[in-house]
């Protein structure tokens, strides 16, 4: 957990302008189709935050960011990959790239995108809905 809360202003400076727009609308993305708990931390060694969806105690994915750089991971367990893999082609092939690029762990494969515009948010939301069905219409 953090002691406070980035706000706007300290987000712009992080990520820039741009790239905290691309943050907000994937957020807001995600919030349209997913009512899920919502946390701050620190972002590891690679990043500055992460900010995490969760419910049940399971995690959706989460947003990572540094100085002018967003990332969105999804962690993928072995029957998650085979959907995702059955359906593969249906997938950019930026998408396919990184995820075969993607460190495989006990727990599952962690694919790590660094959004800097909105193309690939149609796949961000069809790797989430293998993880779990939107629970907002």
């Amino acid at each position: 957990m953090l002691d406070t809360i980035p706000d706007e202003k300290e987000m712009t400076a992080l990520l820039g302008e741009s790239l905290y727009n691309v943050w907000n609308q994937l957020c807001a993305l995600i919030d349209e189709k997913y009512d899920m708990d919502r946390s701050w931390a620190q972002g590891g060694k690679a990043w500055k935050y992460e900010y995490k969806y969760r419910r049940g105690g399971k995690t959706l994915c989460a947003l990572y960011a540094r100085a002018n750089c967003v990332g969105f991971m999804v962690i993928l367990g072995k029957a998650e990959r085979l959907k995702f893999e059955t359906d593969r082609e249906s997938y950019s092939k930026e998408v396919q790239k990184i995820y075969e690029e993607a460190q495989t762990y006990h727990d599952g494969k962690w694919i790590m995108f660094e959004p800097v515009d909105t193309t690939l948010f149609h796949d961000f939301i069809r790797l989430l809905r293998i993880k779990r069905k939107p629970n907002r219409t």
